[in-house]
């Protein structure tokens, strides 16, 4: 198990958490906390083999969040000395006090045990930043020139996104907590124009919460995926286009993970059942009145939330309101049965303790609720793939996920994908262009037939999980099986644009 990083222990923390929350303390706060955050991020972008920018950005600072009155109150700062810290606290205390004429929802937290001098680090090998620029560089243009010199392939770009989060929390209850966890996202993308066709095929590996041993092999098979890319995309850029009706699909885990993400994860957000998310985001359809009785999808659907899923995105030891790691039920046998929580929204709602939802993005940003590892399970005995393909007659394999679209309560959506093949008697009879599924979020979970078993499972995700105002990005995973789901609306999105 990796250590966290030396520098960072040898920071003041103890002593400027101990000066910020006693002098919340003094000033009469119900609640404080402490926050000191460090969040290194590195990106580099090529094209055509050749390094086309780089960007190397450490964000550090602290924050003190106070409850006084029932309110509120927040403040950061920069300068990491207890004079800082006792004056961000006086800062936060009285943005609460001149908050709490206007403020008419008294804020309480629901209790949580205390986690006294908890230590955690995320499951990584390899510290991507103990990695030479030049050998990451090398790696990605490596890979783009093998993809150029396959005459069906005319341009490659390739993206490295890595980041490594540092946090150090104590509250007034007693918990302190220091956490380290690392994060990458690799991305090739081949392109080719053939005559007044343009199209384009990107890897299907996921972000992950791993370090640079991800890049060579552990994990994934990124030379055997990239073989395969022209092959796919020369098959794609001669495929008929879709003719649209109702098919049978079969989706792979590479695209379901975000229609997991758009219209279950957002959906079940308390905060948004709620209409705190309106102005910005929307609300949803999962309003809490239909908690335990709505019927999200077919009987074989059980969905959970997590934040503790081995190499997942939004996976932690303790949240930024130091709720440890948890996993809990979201849809149980297709009902709606839980919402994500942070500790305000399950007390108000009497929810009991909080189910650990509470992210900041940045020592500058007060943590919001945010959303879980939020994945659908696999049957025990359920299905391969292969078996799902064979039991459709007139149908579609979907893999890979593209371009998005759902409505501000997450009910009406529609979802394209890499790679659309088209199923006929059990077998697959090659590529299909211009697909897009359509449905509302209710019927096409009902729709589900049969989920794939254990080995079609995939952890997937995304870097930059968008909410908040002023907004705030985090990384969140969705793990899901493959899944059969019976007559879905196939639109073709060549007619929908009216060409």
């Amino acid at each position: 198990m990796r250590q966290i990083d030396p520098d960072f222990l040898a920071l003041p923390l103890r002593q400027l958490a101990d000066a910020a929350l006693q002098r919340a303390r003094e000033l009469g706060a119900e609640h404080a906390d402490f926050r000191f955050e460090r969040v290194r991020a590195e990106t580099l972008r090529l094209y055509d083999a050749r390094l086309e920018g780089s960007i190397d950005s450490d964000d550090l600072g602290f924050a003190v969040r106070v409850i006084k009155n029932g309110t509120w109150g927040f403040a950061a700062a920069i300068e990491p000395t207890p004079e800082a810290a006792a004056l961000a606290a006086e800062q936060a205390v009285r943005v609460a006090t001149v908050a709490a004429a206007v403020n008419r929802e008294p804020i309480e937290l629901a209790p949580e045990p205390v986690h006294a001098d908890a230590v955690w680090v995320s499951a990584y090998e390899v510290d991507p930043f103990d990695v030479p620029m030049k050998d990451k560089v090398e790696l990605l243009s490596g890979w783009s020139a093998d993809l150029l010199k396959d005459s069906r392939v005319d341009h490659v770009s390739a993206t490295l996104m890595a980041v490594k989060e540092q946090k150090f929390y104590a509250d007034t209850a007693g918990t302190v907590t220091t956490q380290q966890r690392v994060r990458l996202h690799p991305e090739l993308v081949a392109a080719r124009v053939e005559g007044n066709r343009f199209d384009d095929m990107a890897t299907l590996a996921p972000p992950v919460g791993r370090g640079y041993e991800y890049l060579t092999g552990t994990g994934w098979d990124f030379p055997g995926e990239l073989a395969r890319m022209p092959e796919y995309l020369a098959e794609k850029l001669a495929a008929p286009s879709v003719e649209a009706g109702d098919y049978d699909l079969v989706i792979d885990p590479t695209n379901l993970w975000l229609t997991i993400h758009e219209s279950i994860g957002h959906a079940t957000e308390l905060d948004r059942a709620l209409g705190y998310e309106a102005a910005y985001a929307g609300t949803s359809f999962a309003t809490f009145d239909q908690l335990g009785t709505l019927e999200y999808g077919s009987p074989i659907m059980n969905v959970t939330g997590d934040r503790v899923a081995e190499h997942g995105l939004a996976t932690v030891g303790y949240d930024d309101e130091g709720v440890a790691g948890q996993r809990f039920d979201i849809v149980k046998d297709g009902r709606l049965v839980g919402y994500q929580l942070d500790r305000r929204m399950s007390l108000m709602k009497g929810l009991g303790r909080s189910n650990g939802c509470a992210f900041a993005d940045s020592p500058g940003h007060m943590p919001i609720q945010r959303m879980a590892n939020v994945s659908l399970q696999p049957a025990l005995n359920g299905p391969s793939t292969e078996e799902m393909i064979s039991g459709v007659d007139r149908g579609i394999y979907v893999v890979g996920n593209k371009s998005w679209s759902i409505d501000m309560q997450r009910y009406n959506f529609q979802f394209t994908g890499q790679r659309f093949f088209k199923i006929e008697n059990g077998r697959l009879a090659g590529q299909l262009r211009d697909v897009a599924y359509q449905a509302t979020t209710t019927d096409f979970w009902r729709s589900m037939d049969a989920v794939g078993g254990p080995e079609t499972y995939v952890l997937a995700g995304a870097f930059n999980c968008g909410k908040g105002q002023p907004g705030q990005v985090a990384p969140v995973s969705h793990g899901c099986p493959s899944a059969l789901f019976r007559g879905v609306r196939i639109l073709n999105t060549i007619q929908e644009g009216g060409k």
